[in-house]
């Protein structure tokens, strides 16, 4: 144990297209939107997470709402570095200190990043004083953070429904054995909604709208056991231009989300498809598991079951199964050390 090691503070993130966790001595610390929004006159960033979100869609020409991360990946490379380092910033331990400390990081990403996405990943890092930074595939942590023994000689399915994309993933011996990310996950569903608004009910509604419609009622099958009730949705009439309320049921909203969801089914069975003989027959026998955002939509693990014949479970609190997961890896970084990437 060298100063430095005193002076260096350990943070697990998950830089997610949707929201961004991170954790710090084993608490989730930051848990917000991944959003920020910057004053287009000078170019400042004037506020980042649940403050950003709640300005979005409701802004005037002088700011401008971003999404960093678009499809797992970073789309705008200086406003995400500002968004990570400004949420770092704001770790109530790490505000005491006098001057930033230096930062050991695990960072969580998609399975189907390229080399360079990569770099802008680690750069970014670097550049808010990462001094050792490693990164972990998505859904690795996801199955961690579950509470799955990667490093058995056992198959294990894990589909990880986040923003912008779902991951799906074979794992065993602390390895992806066969692995599909398919760019189909909440913000797809968010959109599908707005369309479908719009086709069948003339109703223009926003993101944070859709969003909510998505949360309150959405559905992936049209029988489910306890249906959500009916829910008012408020927005502007493509057709008189007024602001107006239509009710809309779960079961429309099931619809509008059927195309999607079947491509996740496609992919999950692509995959399946794809396993080495002794895996499957492990898989056969554990199921498969569901972690992140998208998989909290209802009925979808009674749909992907009964598509794939094999049980599925949700994780507890999957939002969080990602950054849990990157979390347990970085407290035992050794133990890990094979599946980390530097």
């Amino acid at each position: 144990m060298g100063f430095f090691d005193f002076m260096t503070e350990d943070i697990a993130i998950d830089l997610g297209t949707a929201n961004t966790l991170i954790i710090h001595n084993d608490k989730v610390v930051i848990d917000s939107p991944s959003i920020v929004a910057r004053d287009r006159i000078s170019g400042k960033i004037i506020a980042v997470g649940k403050e950003a979100n709640m300005m979005q869609g409701k802004t005037h020409e002088n700011i401008k709402t971003i999404r960093p991360l678009k499809d797992g990946v970073i789309a705008d490379f200086d406003a995400s570095e500002k968004m990570i380092s400004m949420f770092i910033k704001s770790i109530p331990a790490l505000k005491k200190k006098l001057f930033t400390p230096a930062l050991r990081m695990v960072i969580c990403i998609p399975s189907g990043i390229t080399e360079v996405e990569m770099r802008a990943v680690k750069e970014s890092a670097e550049r808010v004083n990462g001094k050792e930074v490693y990164l972990i595939h998505e859904p690795m942590a996801a199955a961690i953070g579950i509470g799955v023994d990667i490093m058995q000689p056992k198959g294990n399915m894990i589909v990880d429904i986040g923003g912008g994309t779902t991951e799906i993933a074979v794992i065993a011996l602390g390895g992806i054995v066969c692995d599909k990310s398919v760019k189909i996950a909440g913000d797809v569903f968010t959109n599908d909604i707005i369309y479908y608004m719009r086709t069948q009910h003339n109703l223009f509604v926003g993101e944070t709208t859709a969003e909510k419609i998505k949360i309150q009622i959405g559905a992936a099958t049209e029988d489910l056991e306890s249906p959500p009730e009916d829910m008012s949705v408020q927005g502007r009439d493509l057709l008189t231009g007024k602001p107006k309320q239509v009710d809309v049921s779960y079961r429309e909203i099931a619809k509008a989300l059927d195309k999607s969801i079947q491509r996740i089914e496609d992919a999950v069975m692509e995959t399946l498809s794809q396993t080495p003989p002794e895996l499957a027959a492990d898989i056969y026998n554990t199921g498969i598991y569901l972690a992140g955002g998208g998989s909290m939509l209802r009925g979808l693990d009674k749909r992907i079951s009964l598509k794939t014949d094999l049980p599925v479970y949700i994780a507890e609190d999957p939002l969080r199964a990602v950054v849990r997961g990157t979390g347990i890896a970085l407290k035992n970084i050794n133990r890990f050390k094979s599946i980390l990437i530097k």
